[in-house]
């Protein structure tokens, strides 16, 4: 390690490849100094924010007061084409074990599989032991390991954290719940309020009073660093946020600060994200926003009220990811005091883009809502509130990108990510470079020294990890993360897409996409905007071919009008009637 630590702290220092933009002071990297002599293998912190879009943090354009992850930013990379799942589930899964999805029981949402999913293999609703995660890994190479947070990857111990190689964890087990008490977000009966499963080292508890998910996750996860602060080990630290997932919620003091911030509306507030994303370089200077389905009504259209209503939901959503960043702080800090920092690296993102789509019609939501939650405009964001983001605001966050979570457009797998690597600093530069969330687990395993599996773990069969470490690109030793061209696909809900290179396929069903395959030359064409199918089909051949082979490789199932289910990411009456609810 120390080899590898030295040529890191001298690398990091030297321009990045792919590098579009520089924002940071020397004093704001000043603490990063590298420390050749250090021989201790690195902390790592990996934090996953839940449904956070694209340009909502200071460091990617956004207007929320985000400084301690844009002070992250600006020491470490930011990652400008980094990717992950439609979904929150299946990029967890990818995220664990550097393994396509489908192959590892997330090939869709849990909650959301048919009955003809649930027979093929890889669509079992939570991850398999097909694969070893790289926690174990570290774990059985001498590391703490510790979770806090949402794991939706299991809903028994036999799949939970601890059988994954963590030591410690306090887990919410299932896909969403309400950030204050243990309300759960989907129920059969409208009369039975559900309640999240939660559980500490594996044990099923009832959350104290006056909990906060945000700051309770955080408050466990100090408390497992320090637990072993002396052993001389270094530590793993999973902290998987469910900020800024719905329902939207958030102390007082902080939606405060941003009561009236978003009166003027869905396109003053893309516009002047567009315009700090281009001037930080995070996007092309000509670059076009993609501004929303023709299926959702501009705001200009919108009645007072429902304006009211909704300056006040993007409030208490930019109240949440000013939380989550004050808690990061906090870890930050900690970790400085302690004389931890300097040898942790630390890794940021999102899980999915963000989410417009609507819960309400999935089993009796809408009718429990109606009867137990109090939405009205002074009561939304507090407990006893249940409201949802809604597709304009969704789009908002998703700036310049094509639509958000659920969709295999950029704008539900292009996520933001910021990586601060130990003993050394990049100063704030950006990278264009394409990398994916399966590319997660080789490059912490790298950077520890750990071996990856071989195709067997412990006298089982297991599946080699498909994605390719980014040390040796973060480090300058490559100009790519992947070598050859970036190749990978997806595919969730029957929507799919594939890109190679500077080119991308994309499906999607109606009305959201043509109901056919269309082709757009992301480089220039990042938005997603112009399908250029027609008029090169030989690269939409090629194309094609490549999904092919993608779907053959990894079992996925092609399901004919998957995609059109109704429910939760077909749903296309937010404004309708979800807005006039007890307002």
């Amino acid at each position: 390690m120390k080899t590898l630590l030295t040529a890191c702290a001298i690398a990091c220092a030297a321009a990045l490849p792919g590098v579009v933009s520089a924002a940071a002071s020397s004093a704001d990297s000043a603490q990063s100094a590298p420390a050749a002599t250090q021989t201790k293998h690195p902390n790592i912190l990996l934090i996953v924010a839940d449904d956070l879009g694209y340009s909502d943090i200071g460091a990617f354009g956004g207007e929320i007061h985000t400084p301690n992850l844009d002070k992250l930013a600006h020491e470490g990379v930011r990652m400008a084409d980094f990717y992950a799942s439609p979904f929150c589930s299946p990029t967890r899964a990818m995220l664990m074990s550097g393994v396509d999805n489908h192959r590892v029981g997330l090939g869709g949402m849990a909650e959301l599989l048919t009955p003809a999913q649930r027979k093929a293999a890889g669509y079992e609703g939570y991850l398999t032991h097909s694969i070893v995660t790289f926690p174990q890994l570290l774990h059985d190479a001498g590391y703490h390991t510790y979770m806090v947070g949402k794991w939706h990857l299991g809903l028994t111990e036999e799949y939970g954290p601890a059988s994954r190689g963590f030591e410690q964890s306090f887990a919410m087990v299932q896909g969403g719940a309400s950030h204050y008490g243990q309300v759960g977000i989907i129920t059969n009966d409208p009369d039975k309020t559900p309640k999240a499963m939660y559980r500490d080292n594996g044990k099923l508890i009832d959350l104290p009073e006056n909990f906060y998910s945000t700051i309770g996750y955080t408050d466990k996860v100090l408390s497992y660093i320090d637990s072993n602060k002396d052993d001389g080990k270094p530590f793993f630290a999973y902290v998987a946020y469910t900020a800024p997932h719905w329902p939207l919620q958030a102390p007082d003091e902080y939606i405060r600060k941003y009561e009236g911030k978003y009166d003027a509306g869905y396109d003053a507030i893309r516009a002047q994200r567009l315009d700090r994303m281009k001037a930080m370089g995070l996007v092309p200077k000509d670059i076009e926003a993609y501004t929303g389905d023709e299926v959702w009504p501009k705001w200009s259209s919108l009645s007072p009220v429902q304006k009211q209503i909704e300056s006040k939901r993007m409030a208490v959503y930019a109240a949440m990811v000013d939380v989550m960043d004050t808690q990061i702080g906090r870890i930050v800090d900690h970790l400085k005091e302690t004389g931890q920092y300097d040898n942790t690296l630390i890794f940021f993102m999102s899980d999915n883009g963000a989410d417009g789509n609507s819960i309400l019609d999935e089993q009796a939501n809408r009718e429990w809502i109606r009867r137990h939650a109090d939405n009205s405009l002074a009561n939304t964001g507090r407990a006893g509130s249940f409201v949802e983001y809604g597709p304009g605001w969704a789009q908002v966050s998703m700036t310049p990108l094509r639509l958000y979570k659920a969709f295999a457009y950029e704008g539900g797998i292009a996520v933001p990510n910021i990586i601060v690597l130990p003993h050394g600093a990049h100063d704030g530069q950006i990278s264009r470079v394409p990398a994916h969330v399966t590319d997660v687990a080789p490059t912490m395993l790298q950077l520890a020294g750990v071996a990856q599996p071989g195709g067997e773990y412990n006298g089982r069969p297991v599946f080699r990890m498909q994605g390719t470490s980014m040390l040796d690109f973060l480090t300058g030793q490559r100009k790519t993360v992947h070598p050859g061209e970036f190749t990978e696909g997806w595919e969730l809900n029957g929507r799919r897409a594939m890109r190679k290179g500077d080119w991308k396929i994309s499906y999607a069903n109606k009305p959201w996409g043509n109901g056919e395959w269309q082709l757009f030359h992301v480089s220039v064409d990042r938005s997603e905007l112009h399908d250029v199918s027609k008029r090169y089909p030989a690269k939409m051949k090629e194309l094609l071919a490549e999904y092919n082979a993608y779907q053959t490789e990894n079992g996925v199932q092609d399901i004919p009008h998957l995609g059109e289910r109704p429910g939760y990411s077909n749903a296309t009456h937010y404004y309708e009637d979800e807005l006039d609810t007890n307002h």
